[in-house]
């Protein structure tokens, strides 16, 4: 790396983006390292378009060796992410309040097969089979805006018992395959060990993940309230009053969670909020059922765990076909409430859009495995300071 680097003025406040990354990556052994953690920054910040390093470095350094420098950092610099990741959790607690940990899913299309991890899989937002990274994201969901703190990627199996592979990726001796299912686990481990607040639920999409009855089961066990979308054809059993005690086998009624979704056993109607600023406000009725989740029980001490399912769909005509089924240990809440977390999932969608066409989400090539989480982290960091400042600001104005 250049031992200096000239740098533009910065347009989003210099102290205070210095402060920032002192803060997140003052861990960071080497002053060369921190200052182009705060170039990558300054970069994501300030760049229009394609947030390729090439173009981050030509945006904030006159050095011509920048791009090489920056590339360097990004994709070879041995550093650690865990921390600035931790940091950043504590950063944005210390702003705003939090309302759920929400988990999303992201497809990053790749063009051959050298980015770390890419592989042929389907994606419904695409309705096709791509070629593409798949990887899963924390985000902090706090009011109208969602953060993400942390990510894993999915390795797939040959990827990770290949050696030819793994070298070429920087793939670490302690990384291994994973199903999503244990990712997915281990973002929401990580989060509780790191946060400095009261935990609160996970909200999460489990409706493509076939072990996600057993993943519910490990939620529970965990002591997190929970209430996540799960696949239409998940097998469950009709409980209530009348079973109360009685072993789900013997007598309820085994069904999908589709199926029971769609006809409930309550009925509740309800007004969603208008979808951007000319929509209207939206007449539903949620049906909801209580239910025992085969599966999930196994990892609940006591087992014959009671969940609250539920579908959402028009005026008389049960719950959507195809729509969402949501499944939660919060049986007791209010369906006002639960309904406020199920639009935290939609919220942290968005985010990913917002990150996809403003801070480089699908822009970065991610060839080797510390790369792409070292732009991960920066990513998030930057989606994070641009849109907390102010929101700080307007918190404390309405708290004073």
């Amino acid at each position: 790396m250049t031992a200096h680097t000239r740098t533009r003025a910065p347009a989003t406040g210099g102290t205070a983006l210095d402060e920032f990354t002192e803060r997140l990556f003052g861990h960071l052994p080497r002053a060369d390292q921190r200052r182009w953690a705060r170039v990558y920054l300054q970069g994501l910040l300030t760049t229009p378009g394609k947030k390729t390093v090439r173009r981050l470095a030509a945006s904030v350094t006159t050095s011509p060796t920048a791009s090489q420098s920056l590339q360097q950092f990004i994709n070879a610099s041995p550093w650690e992410w865990d921390p600035a990741r931790a940091e950043l959790l504590r950063w944005v607690e210390e702003r705003h309040p939090v309302h759920a940990w929400t988990i999303g899913q992201v497809c990053f299309p790749k063009r051959g097969e050298h980015s770390v991890g890419v592989h042929r899989r389907f994606d419904p937002v695409a309705g096709r089979i791509v070629n593409c990274q798949f990887g899963f994201g924390l985000f902090l969901s706090l009011d109208g805006m969602s953060v993400p703190v942390d990510w894993r990627l999915v390795l797939p199996e040959s990827w990770s018992v290949d050696p030819a592979l793994r070298r070429r990726a920087r793939i670490s001796p302690d990384v291994a395959h994973q199903s999503p299912e244990s990712l997915v686990l281990a973002l929401i481990d990580s989060t509780a060990a790191r946060t400095s607040s009261v935990r609160v639920p996970v909200v999460a999409d489990l409706s493509r993940l076939g072990s996600a009855a057993a993943l519910i089961g490990m939620l529970g066990r965990r002591g997190h309230d929970f209430l996540v979308s799960v696949p239409p054809a998940l097998t469950v059993c009709a409980a209530g009053p009348a079973h109360a005690g009685v072993p789900v086998r013997s007598t309820a009624r085994v069904t999908t969670a589709g199926e029971l979704a769609r006809r409930g056993n309550t009925s509740h109607p309800y007004t969603a909020p208008p979808a951007g600023p000319a929509g209207r406000p939206q007449r539903l009725r949620i049906h909801s059922a209580l239910v025992r989740v085969p599966g999930a029980d196994l990892a609940v001490p006591g087992g014959q765990q009671t969940y609250r399912l539920f579908g959402e769909g028009g005026p008389g005509t049960g719950a959507r076909a195809g729509g969402a089924v949501w499944l939660t240990n919060m049986s007791r809440h209010r369906m006002d409430d639960l309904l406020r977390l199920v639009r935290h999932s939609g919220r942290a969608a968005a985010t990913l859009g917002v990150l996809a066409d403003g801070f480089g989400l699908l822009d970065f090539e991610g060839r080797s495995f510390p790369g792409w989480h070292h732009h991960m982290t920066l990513m998030s960091a930057a989606y994070a300071y641009k849109g907390l400042p102010a929101r700080r600001e307007r918190w404390d104005r309405w708290a004073g």
